[in-house]
Protein backbone atom coordinates (compact mmCIF):
# COMPACT_ATOMS: atom_id res chain seq x y z
CA UNK A 1 0.00 0.00 0.00
CA UNK A 2 1.06 3.62 -0.45
CA UNK A 3 2.65 5.41 2.48
CA UNK A 4 1.40 8.69 3.99
CA UNK A 5 2.20 11.61 1.71
CA UNK A 6 2.81 9.25 -1.21
CA UNK A 7 0.72 8.91 -4.37
CA UNK A 8 -1.12 5.59 -4.68
CA UNK A 9 0.82 2.87 -6.48
CA UNK A 10 -0.39 2.19 -10.00
CA UNK A 11 -0.82 -1.48 -9.08
CA UNK A 12 -3.37 -0.42 -6.45
CA UNK A 13 -5.55 1.52 -8.87
CA UNK A 14 -5.42 1.14 -12.62
CA UNK A 15 -4.76 -2.60 -12.84
CA UNK A 16 -7.36 -3.88 -10.35
CA UNK A 17 -9.42 -6.01 -12.67
CA UNK A 18 -12.68 -5.53 -14.54
CA UNK A 19 -13.87 -2.56 -12.50
CA UNK A 20 -10.89 -0.62 -13.84
CA UNK A 21 -11.45 -1.51 -17.50
CA UNK A 22 -12.44 2.06 -18.47
CA UNK A 23 -9.08 3.25 -17.15
CA UNK A 24 -7.30 0.60 -19.19
CA UNK A 25 -9.27 1.54 -22.29
CA UNK A 26 -8.03 5.10 -22.05
CA UNK A 27 -4.45 3.90 -21.71
CA UNK A 28 -4.78 1.63 -24.73
CA UNK A 29 -5.64 4.72 -26.74
CA UNK A 30 -2.25 6.25 -25.91
CA UNK A 31 -0.26 3.14 -26.78
CA UNK A 32 -0.51 0.63 -23.92
CA UNK A 33 -0.49 -3.05 -24.89
CA UNK A 34 -1.60 -5.94 -22.68
CA UNK A 35 1.85 -6.51 -21.18
CA UNK A 36 2.30 -2.82 -20.38
CA UNK A 37 -0.31 -2.80 -17.64
CA UNK A 38 2.04 -4.76 -15.39
CA UNK A 39 4.81 -2.17 -15.78
CA UNK A 40 5.46 0.86 -13.57
CA UNK A 41 4.04 4.06 -15.02
CA UNK A 42 6.56 6.90 -14.97
CA UNK A 43 5.64 10.52 -15.40
CA UNK A 44 8.01 12.58 -17.54
CA UNK A 45 7.49 16.19 -16.49
CA UNK A 46 8.76 18.07 -19.52
CA UNK A 47 9.58 21.75 -19.08
CA UNK A 48 10.23 22.23 -22.80
CA UNK A 49 9.57 25.73 -24.09
CA UNK A 50 10.77 28.05 -26.81
CA UNK A 51 10.37 30.96 -24.40
CA UNK A 52 13.97 30.73 -23.24
CA UNK A 53 17.29 29.15 -24.27
CA UNK A 54 17.31 27.43 -20.88
CA UNK A 55 14.49 25.08 -21.88
CA UNK A 56 14.61 24.96 -25.67
CA UNK A 57 16.59 21.70 -25.72
CA UNK A 58 14.42 19.79 -23.28
CA UNK A 59 12.12 18.10 -25.79
CA UNK A 60 15.00 16.12 -27.28
CA UNK A 61 16.02 15.05 -23.79
CA UNK A 62 12.42 14.07 -22.97
CA UNK A 63 12.36 11.82 -26.02
CA UNK A 64 15.66 10.26 -24.99
CA UNK A 65 14.31 9.71 -21.48
CA UNK A 66 11.17 8.01 -22.80
CA UNK A 67 13.20 5.60 -24.92
CA UNK A 68 15.43 4.72 -21.98
CA UNK A 69 12.47 4.27 -19.64
CA UNK A 70 10.83 1.84 -22.07
CA UNK A 71 14.11 -0.06 -22.40
CA UNK A 72 14.21 -0.29 -18.60
CA UNK A 73 10.78 -1.95 -18.48
CA UNK A 74 8.60 1.01 -17.49
CA UNK A 75 5.84 2.92 -19.29
CA UNK A 76 6.60 6.63 -19.60
CA UNK A 77 3.84 9.21 -19.91
CA UNK A 78 4.85 12.75 -20.83
CA UNK A 79 3.16 15.89 -19.58
CA UNK A 80 4.12 19.54 -19.77
CA UNK A 81 5.16 21.90 -17.02
CA UNK A 82 5.52 25.64 -17.38
CA UNK A 83 8.50 27.92 -17.29
CA UNK A 84 9.01 31.65 -17.48
CA UNK A 85 12.23 33.25 -18.61
CA UNK A 86 13.76 35.22 -15.77
CA UNK A 87 16.27 36.83 -18.11
CA UNK A 88 13.61 38.08 -20.52
CA UNK A 89 11.18 39.24 -17.83
CA UNK A 90 13.92 40.87 -15.73
CA UNK A 91 13.23 44.52 -14.95
CA UNK A 92 9.61 44.29 -16.09
CA UNK A 93 6.24 43.71 -14.45
CA UNK A 94 6.51 40.14 -15.72
CA UNK A 95 9.31 39.38 -13.26
CA UNK A 96 6.68 39.29 -10.52
CA UNK A 97 5.61 35.92 -11.92
CA UNK A 98 9.04 34.30 -11.66
CA UNK A 99 8.90 33.12 -8.05
CA UNK A 100 5.19 32.42 -8.50
CA UNK A 101 6.16 29.96 -11.25
CA UNK A 102 8.03 27.86 -8.69
CA UNK A 103 4.72 27.15 -6.95
CA UNK A 104 2.88 26.57 -10.23
CA UNK A 105 5.52 24.05 -11.36
CA UNK A 106 5.37 22.21 -8.03
CA UNK A 107 1.59 22.18 -8.06
CA UNK A 108 1.46 20.96 -11.68
CA UNK A 109 3.84 18.04 -11.16
CA UNK A 110 2.09 17.03 -7.95
CA UNK A 111 -1.33 17.32 -9.58
CA UNK A 112 -0.57 15.12 -12.58
CA UNK A 113 1.39 12.48 -10.68
CA UNK A 114 -1.31 12.12 -8.04
CA UNK A 115 -4.18 12.20 -10.54
CA UNK A 116 -2.59 9.59 -12.82
CA UNK A 117 -1.22 7.42 -9.98
CA UNK A 118 2.37 7.55 -11.23
CA UNK A 119 4.88 5.08 -9.84
CA UNK A 120 7.75 7.49 -10.37
CA UNK A 121 8.59 10.79 -11.99
CA UNK A 122 11.46 12.14 -14.09
CA UNK A 123 11.43 15.93 -14.30
CA UNK A 124 13.32 17.92 -16.92
CA UNK A 125 14.02 21.60 -16.38
CA UNK A 126 16.35 24.42 -17.26
CA UNK A 127 15.40 27.89 -16.02
CA UNK A 128 15.78 28.95 -12.39
CA UNK A 129 12.44 27.92 -10.85
CA UNK A 130 12.22 24.57 -12.65
CA UNK A 131 14.61 22.97 -10.17
CA UNK A 132 13.13 24.01 -6.82
CA UNK A 133 9.62 23.60 -8.24
CA UNK A 134 10.37 19.99 -9.13
CA UNK A 135 12.04 19.31 -5.79
CA UNK A 136 9.05 20.66 -3.87
CA UNK A 137 6.80 18.34 -5.89
CA UNK A 138 9.13 15.39 -5.24
CA UNK A 139 8.90 16.02 -1.50
CA UNK A 140 5.12 16.24 -1.54
CA UNK A 141 4.63 13.14 -3.69
CA UNK A 142 7.30 10.94 -2.12
CA UNK A 143 7.43 8.58 -5.09
CA UNK A 144 10.77 7.64 -6.70
CA UNK A 145 11.99 10.73 -8.53
CA UNK A 146 14.96 12.01 -10.49
CA UNK A 147 15.78 15.38 -12.01
CA UNK A 148 17.41 15.94 -15.39
CA UNK A 149 18.91 19.39 -15.85
CA UNK A 150 18.78 20.74 -19.40
CA UNK A 151 22.33 21.98 -19.06
CA UNK A 152 24.25 25.22 -18.99
CA UNK A 153 24.78 27.53 -21.93
CA UNK A 154 28.24 27.89 -23.41
CA UNK A 155 29.80 31.32 -23.00
CA UNK A 156 29.55 33.99 -25.64
CA UNK A 157 32.75 35.66 -26.76
CA UNK A 158 33.61 39.25 -27.66
CA UNK A 159 37.02 40.92 -27.84
CA UNK A 160 38.69 37.94 -26.17
CA UNK A 161 36.43 37.79 -23.11
CA UNK A 162 33.67 35.41 -22.07
CA UNK A 163 30.16 36.80 -21.95
CA UNK A 164 27.01 35.72 -20.10
CA UNK A 165 23.55 37.24 -19.85
CA UNK A 166 24.80 39.38 -16.95
CA UNK A 167 27.28 40.99 -19.35
CA UNK A 168 24.32 42.39 -21.28
CA UNK A 169 22.71 43.87 -18.16
CA UNK A 170 25.99 45.42 -17.05
CA UNK A 171 26.54 46.84 -20.53
CA UNK A 172 23.36 48.90 -20.10
CA UNK A 173 24.89 50.53 -17.03
CA UNK A 174 28.19 51.07 -18.87
CA UNK A 175 26.37 52.71 -21.76
CA UNK A 176 24.45 55.00 -19.40
CA UNK A 177 27.75 55.92 -17.72
CA UNK A 178 29.23 56.65 -21.18
CA UNK A 179 32.03 54.10 -20.78
CA UNK A 180 30.93 52.17 -23.89
CA UNK A 181 29.12 53.34 -27.01
CA UNK A 182 25.93 52.08 -28.60
CA UNK A 183 27.85 49.86 -31.02
CA UNK A 184 29.59 48.05 -28.16
CA UNK A 185 26.29 47.68 -26.28
CA UNK A 186 24.71 46.08 -29.34
CA UNK A 187 27.66 43.73 -29.87
CA UNK A 188 27.48 42.52 -26.26
CA UNK A 189 23.77 41.85 -26.66
CA UNK A 190 24.37 39.95 -29.91
CA UNK A 191 27.09 37.70 -28.49
CA UNK A 192 26.04 37.12 -24.85
CA UNK A 193 23.83 34.04 -25.43
CA UNK A 194 25.15 31.87 -28.28
CA UNK A 195 22.77 28.91 -28.01
CA UNK A 196 20.75 26.57 -25.81
CA UNK A 197 21.23 26.27 -22.07
CA UNK A 198 20.70 28.09 -18.79
CA UNK A 199 22.68 31.20 -17.82
CA UNK A 200 26.36 30.28 -17.80
CA UNK A 201 27.76 31.52 -14.49
CA UNK A 202 27.14 30.13 -11.02
CA UNK A 203 23.80 31.92 -11.11
CA UNK A 204 20.55 30.50 -9.75
CA UNK A 205 19.94 27.77 -12.35
CA UNK A 206 23.42 26.27 -12.05
CA UNK A 207 23.41 26.75 -8.28
CA UNK A 208 20.16 24.81 -7.92
CA UNK A 209 21.19 22.10 -10.39
CA UNK A 210 24.30 21.63 -8.25
CA UNK A 211 22.14 21.46 -5.11
CA UNK A 212 20.02 18.73 -6.68
CA UNK A 213 23.12 16.71 -7.54
CA UNK A 214 24.47 17.09 -4.01
CA UNK A 215 21.16 15.99 -2.53
CA UNK A 216 21.22 12.83 -4.64
CA UNK A 217 18.39 13.58 -7.08
CA UNK A 218 20.54 13.71 -10.20
CA UNK A 219 23.52 11.76 -11.43
CA UNK A 220 27.13 12.73 -10.67
CA UNK A 221 28.53 15.47 -12.96
CA UNK A 222 25.14 16.01 -14.65
CA UNK A 223 24.49 19.39 -13.03
CA UNK A 224 27.28 21.21 -14.88
CA UNK A 225 27.11 19.65 -18.35
CA UNK A 226 26.59 21.95 -21.34
CA UNK A 227 23.15 21.74 -22.92
CA UNK A 228 24.53 21.23 -26.40
CA UNK A 229 27.09 18.51 -25.60
CA UNK A 230 26.42 14.84 -26.36
CA UNK A 231 27.10 13.80 -22.77
CA UNK A 232 23.90 15.58 -21.69
CA UNK A 233 21.71 13.23 -23.75
CA UNK A 234 23.71 10.23 -22.56
CA UNK A 235 23.30 11.32 -18.95
CA UNK A 236 19.55 11.67 -19.52
CA UNK A 237 19.31 8.05 -20.64
CA UNK A 238 21.37 6.95 -17.64
CA UNK A 239 19.07 8.98 -15.37
CA UNK A 240 16.01 7.18 -16.74
CA UNK A 241 17.64 3.81 -16.06
CA UNK A 242 18.56 4.91 -12.53
CA UNK A 243 14.96 5.94 -11.88
CA UNK A 244 13.68 2.56 -13.06
CA UNK A 245 15.99 0.86 -10.56
CA UNK A 246 14.84 3.23 -7.81
CA UNK A 247 11.21 2.34 -8.52
CA UNK A 248 12.10 -1.33 -8.24
CA UNK A 249 13.89 -0.84 -4.91
CA UNK A 250 11.54 1.94 -3.70
CA UNK A 251 14.10 4.65 -3.00
CA UNK A 252 11.86 7.55 -2.00
CA UNK A 253 12.53 11.31 -1.96
CA UNK A 254 12.12 11.70 1.78
CA UNK A 255 14.86 9.13 2.30
CA UNK A 256 17.14 11.52 0.41
CA UNK A 257 15.77 14.79 1.81
CA UNK A 258 17.19 14.55 5.30
CA UNK A 259 18.59 17.20 7.58
CA UNK A 260 22.07 15.97 6.68
CA UNK A 261 21.46 16.27 2.93
CA UNK A 262 20.26 19.86 3.35
CA UNK A 263 23.42 20.62 5.30
CA UNK A 264 25.43 19.10 2.45
CA UNK A 265 23.60 21.31 -0.04
CA UNK A 266 24.29 24.46 1.96
CA UNK A 267 27.97 23.57 2.34
CA UNK A 268 28.41 23.09 -1.40
CA UNK A 269 26.54 26.32 -2.22
CA UNK A 270 29.02 28.16 0.02
CA UNK A 271 32.02 26.47 -1.58
CA UNK A 272 30.74 27.26 -5.08
CA UNK A 273 29.92 30.91 -4.40
CA UNK A 274 26.32 30.17 -5.39
CA UNK A 275 23.20 32.31 -5.68
CA UNK A 276 21.40 34.04 -2.81
CA UNK A 277 18.25 32.38 -4.11
CA UNK A 278 19.53 29.06 -2.78
CA UNK A 279 18.53 30.27 0.70
CA UNK A 280 14.93 30.88 -0.34
CA UNK A 281 14.60 27.65 -2.32
CA UNK A 282 16.24 25.32 0.18
CA UNK A 283 13.98 26.64 2.92
CA UNK A 284 10.96 25.97 0.70
CA UNK A 285 12.09 22.45 -0.24
CA UNK A 286 12.78 21.62 3.41
CA UNK A 287 9.30 22.85 4.33
CA UNK A 288 7.76 20.54 1.72
CA UNK A 289 9.77 17.62 3.08
CA UNK A 290 8.99 18.41 6.74
CA UNK A 291 12.70 18.82 7.48
CA UNK A 292 13.54 21.44 10.13
CA UNK A 293 15.71 24.11 8.50
CA UNK A 294 15.98 27.80 9.34
CA UNK A 295 17.68 30.81 7.86
CA UNK A 296 20.21 30.74 10.70
CA UNK A 297 21.48 27.32 9.59
CA UNK A 298 23.02 29.01 6.57
CA UNK A 299 25.05 31.29 8.80
CA UNK A 300 26.23 28.39 10.95
CA UNK A 301 27.53 26.49 7.93
CA UNK A 302 28.93 29.61 6.23
CA UNK A 303 31.38 30.14 9.06
CA UNK A 304 33.09 26.79 8.54
CA UNK A 305 33.05 26.39 4.74
CA UNK A 306 35.42 28.39 2.50
CA UNK A 307 34.67 29.62 -1.02
CA UNK A 308 36.72 27.35 -3.27
CA UNK A 309 35.48 28.22 -6.78
CA UNK A 310 36.28 31.32 -8.82
CA UNK A 311 32.99 31.52 -10.72
CA UNK A 312 30.93 34.32 -12.20
CA UNK A 313 29.24 36.61 -11.28
CA UNK A 314 31.88 37.86 -8.84
CA UNK A 315 34.60 35.51 -10.13
CA UNK A 316 36.29 34.85 -13.45
CA UNK A 317 35.02 31.57 -14.86
CA UNK A 318 31.85 30.07 -16.30
CA UNK A 319 30.30 26.72 -15.44
CA UNK A 320 31.53 24.88 -18.54
CA UNK A 321 35.06 25.54 -17.24
CA UNK A 322 34.03 24.37 -13.76
CA UNK A 323 32.75 21.14 -15.32
CA UNK A 324 36.11 20.50 -17.01
CA UNK A 325 37.89 21.10 -13.70
CA UNK A 326 35.94 18.37 -11.92
CA UNK A 327 32.55 19.89 -11.25
CA UNK A 328 30.44 19.31 -8.17
CA UNK A 329 31.94 15.91 -7.21
CA UNK A 330 35.40 17.46 -6.94
CA UNK A 331 34.15 20.09 -4.51
CA UNK A 332 32.15 17.49 -2.58
CA UNK A 333 35.23 15.28 -2.19
CA UNK A 334 37.26 18.18 -0.79
CA UNK A 335 34.54 18.91 1.76
CA UNK A 336 34.02 15.24 2.62
CA UNK A 337 37.69 14.72 3.37
CA UNK A 338 37.55 17.52 5.92
CA UNK A 339 34.41 16.42 7.71
CA UNK A 340 32.24 19.13 6.12
CA UNK A 341 29.98 16.78 4.17
CA UNK A 342 27.86 13.90 5.41
CA UNK A 343 29.02 10.89 3.41
CA UNK A 344 26.28 8.57 4.62
CA UNK A 345 23.46 10.37 2.78
CA UNK A 346 21.62 8.18 0.28
CA UNK A 347 21.29 9.06 -3.42
CA UNK A 348 18.81 8.00 -6.11
CA UNK A 349 21.42 5.54 -7.42
CA UNK A 350 21.22 3.53 -4.20
CA UNK A 351 24.78 4.52 -3.34
CA UNK A 352 25.76 6.86 -0.55
CA UNK A 353 27.50 10.15 -1.19
CA UNK A 354 30.77 8.69 0.09
CA UNK A 355 30.48 5.71 -2.24
CA UNK A 356 29.90 7.96 -5.23
CA UNK A 357 32.91 10.10 -4.34
CA UNK A 358 35.28 7.21 -3.60
CA UNK A 359 37.10 7.48 -6.94
CA UNK A 360 37.06 11.28 -7.21
CA UNK A 361 40.56 12.78 -6.76
CA UNK A 362 41.24 14.25 -3.35
CA UNK A 363 42.61 17.45 -4.87
CA UNK A 364 41.56 19.46 -7.93
CA UNK A 365 43.69 19.09 -11.06
CA UNK A 366 46.80 21.18 -11.54
CA UNK A 367 46.96 23.80 -14.25
CA UNK A 368 43.51 25.29 -13.65
CA UNK A 369 42.29 28.13 -11.45
CA UNK A 370 38.56 27.44 -11.35
CA UNK A 371 38.61 25.19 -8.26
CA UNK A 372 41.22 26.36 -5.79
CA UNK A 373 43.31 24.08 -3.66
CA UNK A 374 42.06 23.76 -0.09
CA UNK A 375 45.12 25.59 1.19
CA UNK A 376 44.38 28.63 -0.99
CA UNK A 377 40.63 29.32 -1.01
CA UNK A 378 39.19 32.46 -2.53
CA UNK A 379 37.70 33.30 0.86
CA UNK A 380 38.17 31.64 4.21
CA UNK A 381 34.41 31.60 4.92
CA UNK A 382 31.27 31.30 2.85
CA UNK A 383 29.80 34.20 0.93
CA UNK A 384 26.09 34.11 1.81
CA UNK A 385 25.62 35.87 5.13
CA UNK A 386 22.48 36.34 7.20
CA UNK A 387 22.24 39.93 8.44
CA UNK A 388 19.96 41.15 11.21
CA UNK A 389 19.16 44.45 12.86
CA UNK A 390 16.31 46.88 13.22
CA UNK A 391 15.85 46.80 9.43
CA UNK A 392 15.62 43.01 9.30
CA UNK A 393 14.45 41.47 12.55
CA UNK A 394 13.68 38.16 10.79
CA UNK A 395 16.91 38.32 8.81
CA UNK A 396 18.17 39.30 5.37
CA UNK A 397 20.55 37.66 2.88
CA UNK A 398 23.74 39.25 1.57
CA UNK A 399 26.46 38.03 -0.78
CA UNK A 400 29.47 39.48 1.02
CA UNK A 401 32.39 38.38 -1.16
CA UNK A 402 33.78 40.18 -4.18
CA UNK A 403 33.46 43.65 -2.61
CA UNK A 404 36.35 45.88 -1.55
CA UNK A 405 34.71 47.05 1.65
CA UNK A 406 32.31 44.93 3.73
CA UNK A 407 30.77 47.99 5.37
CA UNK A 408 29.00 51.12 4.21
CA UNK A 409 27.20 53.86 6.13
CA UNK A 410 25.35 56.44 4.12
CA UNK A 411 22.16 58.33 3.39
CA UNK A 412 19.12 56.37 2.31
CA UNK A 413 17.82 56.82 -1.22
CA UNK A 414 14.32 55.40 -0.96
CA UNK A 415 12.29 53.92 -3.85
CA UNK A 416 8.95 52.15 -3.67
CA UNK A 417 9.54 50.13 -6.84
CA UNK A 418 12.35 48.67 -8.92
CA UNK A 419 11.43 50.88 -11.89
CA UNK A 420 11.85 54.10 -9.89
CA UNK A 421 15.21 52.90 -8.59
CA UNK A 422 16.54 51.94 -12.02
CA UNK A 423 15.50 55.26 -13.53
CA UNK A 424 17.38 57.15 -10.82
CA UNK A 425 20.55 55.09 -11.35
CA UNK A 426 20.49 55.53 -15.12
CA UNK A 427 19.88 59.27 -14.68
CA UNK A 428 22.98 59.56 -12.51
CA UNK A 429 21.01 60.48 -9.39
CA UNK A 430 22.54 57.75 -7.20
CA UNK A 431 25.92 58.90 -5.90
CA UNK A 432 28.91 57.22 -4.21
CA UNK A 433 28.18 56.61 -0.53
CA UNK A 434 24.42 56.26 -0.99
CA UNK A 435 22.46 53.31 0.39
CA UNK A 436 19.65 52.52 -2.02
CA UNK A 437 16.42 51.15 -0.52
CA UNK A 438 13.99 49.33 -2.84
CA UNK A 439 10.84 48.29 -0.99
CA UNK A 440 7.32 46.99 -1.55
CA UNK A 441 8.93 44.34 -3.77
CA UNK A 442 8.65 41.47 -1.27
CA UNK A 443 6.72 38.20 -1.66
CA UNK A 444 3.41 39.82 -0.70
CA UNK A 445 4.05 43.45 -1.56
CA UNK A 446 5.41 42.99 -5.08
CA UNK A 447 3.80 40.59 -5.18
CA UNK A 448 6.29 37.95 -6.28
CA UNK A 449 9.59 39.23 -4.87
CA UNK A 450 11.17 40.43 -8.10
CA UNK A 451 14.88 40.03 -8.73
CA UNK A 452 16.86 43.27 -8.89
CA UNK A 453 19.39 42.39 -11.59
CA UNK A 454 18.58 45.47 -13.65
CA UNK A 455 19.39 48.06 -10.94
CA UNK A 456 22.30 46.12 -9.44
CA UNK A 457 23.86 45.59 -12.88
CA UNK A 458 23.32 49.26 -13.66
CA UNK A 459 25.19 50.14 -10.45
CA UNK A 460 28.07 47.84 -11.45
CA UNK A 461 28.06 49.15 -15.01
CA UNK A 462 28.19 52.73 -13.76
CA UNK A 463 31.31 51.92 -11.76
CA UNK A 464 29.57 52.28 -8.40
CA UNK A 465 29.72 48.63 -7.28
CA UNK A 466 32.12 49.32 -4.41
CA UNK A 467 30.70 52.73 -3.53
CA UNK A 468 26.94 52.16 -3.24
CA UNK A 469 24.93 49.82 -1.01
CA UNK A 470 21.49 48.46 -1.84
CA UNK A 471 18.88 46.79 0.35
CA UNK A 472 15.52 45.40 -0.68
CA UNK A 473 12.68 43.18 0.47
CA UNK A 474 12.84 41.75 -3.03
CA UNK A 475 15.55 39.35 -4.11
CA UNK A 476 18.47 39.20 -6.49
CA UNK A 477 19.38 37.32 -9.61
CA UNK A 478 22.13 34.78 -9.15
CA UNK A 479 24.06 37.12 -11.41
CA UNK A 480 24.07 39.94 -8.86
CA UNK A 481 27.12 40.93 -6.85
CA UNK A 482 28.27 43.96 -4.88
CA UNK A 483 27.32 45.26 -1.44
CA UNK A 484 23.68 44.31 -1.74
CA UNK A 485 21.24 42.86 0.80
CA UNK A 486 17.98 41.17 -0.18
CA UNK A 487 15.16 39.13 1.35
CA UNK A 488 14.74 41.80 4.05
CA UNK A 489 12.09 40.47 6.42
CA UNK A 490 9.56 41.44 7.56
CA UNK A 491 8.86 43.07 4.21
CA UNK A 492 7.47 46.56 3.76
CA UNK A 493 3.97 45.44 2.77
CA UNK A 494 3.36 43.84 6.17
CA UNK A 495 4.81 46.75 8.13
CA UNK A 496 8.45 45.74 8.40
CA UNK A 497 10.75 48.59 9.43
CA UNK A 498 11.98 48.92 5.85
CA UNK A 499 8.59 50.56 5.21
CA UNK A 500 9.42 53.29 7.76
CA UNK A 501 12.74 54.42 6.25
CA UNK A 502 12.73 58.02 5.02
CA UNK A 503 14.93 59.76 2.48
CA UNK A 504 18.36 60.66 3.93
CA UNK A 505 18.02 58.45 7.02
CA UNK A 506 21.46 57.02 7.81
CA UNK A 507 21.77 53.30 7.13
CA UNK A 508 24.65 50.92 7.85
CA UNK A 509 25.28 47.65 6.04
CA UNK A 510 28.01 45.80 7.93
CA UNK A 511 28.92 42.36 6.61
CA UNK A 512 31.59 41.99 9.30
CA UNK A 513 29.20 42.24 12.24
CA UNK A 514 26.25 40.97 10.15
CA UNK A 515 24.23 44.08 10.98
CA UNK A 516 21.63 45.96 8.96
CA UNK A 517 20.68 49.13 10.78
CA UNK A 518 18.77 52.32 10.18
CA UNK A 519 20.05 54.92 12.64
CA UNK A 520 16.67 56.09 13.86
CA UNK A 521 15.57 55.83 17.48
CA UNK A 522 12.97 53.32 18.56
CA UNK A 523 10.74 56.24 19.57
CA UNK A 524 10.92 57.79 16.10
CA UNK A 525 10.25 54.43 14.46
CA UNK A 526 7.21 54.00 16.71
CA UNK A 527 5.87 57.41 15.68
CA UNK A 528 6.38 56.59 12.01
CA UNK A 529 4.66 53.25 12.47
CA UNK A 530 1.62 54.90 14.00
CA UNK A 531 1.30 57.02 10.86
CA UNK A 532 2.00 54.21 8.38
CA UNK A 533 -0.81 52.61 6.41
CA UNK A 534 -0.56 49.35 4.56
CA UNK A 535 -0.85 49.89 0.80
CA UNK A 536 -3.77 48.45 -1.10
CA UNK A 537 -3.11 45.14 -2.82
CA UNK A 538 -1.74 45.75 -6.30
CA UNK A 539 -3.78 42.91 -7.81
CA UNK A 540 -7.35 42.01 -6.95
CA UNK A 541 -7.85 38.94 -9.15
CA UNK A 542 -5.81 36.22 -10.78
CA UNK A 543 -2.66 34.36 -9.89
CA UNK A 544 -0.79 37.31 -8.36
CA UNK A 545 -3.72 38.20 -6.11
CA UNK A 546 -4.02 34.58 -4.97
CA UNK A 547 -0.26 34.34 -4.41
CA UNK A 548 -0.18 37.54 -2.34
CA UNK A 549 -2.93 36.19 -0.07
CA UNK A 550 -1.16 32.87 0.53
CA UNK A 551 2.58 33.56 0.52
CA UNK A 552 4.65 33.54 3.71
CA UNK A 553 7.65 35.64 4.62
CA UNK A 554 10.92 35.15 2.74
CA UNK A 555 12.61 34.06 5.97
CA UNK A 556 10.48 30.90 5.72
CA UNK A 557 11.08 30.36 2.02
CA UNK A 558 8.10 32.34 0.65
CA UNK A 559 5.98 29.18 0.54
CA UNK A 560 2.25 29.08 -0.17
CA UNK A 561 1.10 25.91 1.58
CA UNK A 562 1.41 26.58 5.30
Amino acid sequence: MSTPGQAPRKSETITKGVERSPNRAMLRAVGFQDADFAKPIVGVANGYSTLTPCNIGLNDLANRAQDALREAGTMPQVFGTITVSDGISMGTEGMKLSLVSREVIADAIETVCRAQCMDGVLALGGCDKNMPGAMIAFARLNIPAIFVYGGTIKPGHLHGRDLTIVSAFEAVGQYSAHTIDEKELTEVERHACPGAGACGGMYTANTMSSVIEVMGFSLPYSSTMAAEDAEKAESTAASAAALARAIDTQILPRQLMTRKSFENAIAVVMALGGSTNAVLHLLAIAHAADVPLTIDDFETIRKRVPVLCDLKPSGKFVVTEFHKAGGVPQVERMLLDRGLLHGDCLTITGQTVAEILANVPATPPAGQDVIHQWSAPLYAQGHLAILRGNLATEGAVAKITGVKSPKITGPARVFDSEEACLAAILDGKVKPGDVVVVRYEGPRGGPGMREMLAPTSAIIGAGLGDAVGLITDGRFSGGTYGLVVGHVAPEAAVGGNIALVQENDTITIDATTLALTVHVSDEDLARRRAAWKAPAARYQRGVLAKYARLVTTSSKGAVTDL
